[in-house]
């Protein structure tokens, strides 16, 4: 499984990548079901002016509109940052059955680090989490767009 974990995170990674180049918070988001890439997400909040523009609900709402359900039985989402309360959320109301996550949000993180919205019992729905896979590489993106930043506003 790890080996299968690291490729669509690999893709996940790429994505993310391609957000920075376009001034967008390097996160990535890819949703899989039996192997089959269903839907793709980056971040493009700053591009559309829509806090609502995570990297996750993009990769939701390809793979939904992919198998023309609302519901994403079996489907492994792999995504560069562990999701924000409200993507985790919407994991819940997607009925996903796995989030794969790189990197840990020690601001943000609602799938362990903060909250654990993906077990808990009063929800509806519940997920499991693996998190880790390539949490190096993404942490490395995330620190460098950032630091690229604070130095841009520094000169300026």
């Amino acid at each position: 499984m790890l080996d299968v974990d690291q490729y669509f995170m690999g893709m996940a990674l790429k994505l993310a990548l391609e957000a920075a180049e376009d001034g967008e918070v390097p996160i990535g988001a890819v949703a899989v079901k039996e192997g089959r890439v269903l839907g793709k997400g980056r971040n493009r909040t700053e591009a559309t002016n829509d806090p609502t523009a995570h990297a996750e609900m993009e990769a939701i709402t390809a793979a939904a509109n992919t198998l023309g359900d609302k519901r994403l039985d079996g489907v492994t989402l792999y995504v560069t940052l562990e999701p924000c309360s409200m993507c985790a959320g919407a994991l819940v109301l997607a009925r996903i059955e796995r989030l794969v996550f790189a990197a840990e949000d020690p601001k943000a993180g609602a799938c362990g680090t903060l909250y654990r919205i993906h077990d808990d019992s009063r929800l509806n729905h519940s997920f499991k989490v693996t998190s880790g896979i390539m949490a190096e590489e993404a942490s490395h993106l995330l620190k460098s767009f950032f630091r690229r930043l604070r130095n841009a506003d520094r000169r300026n």
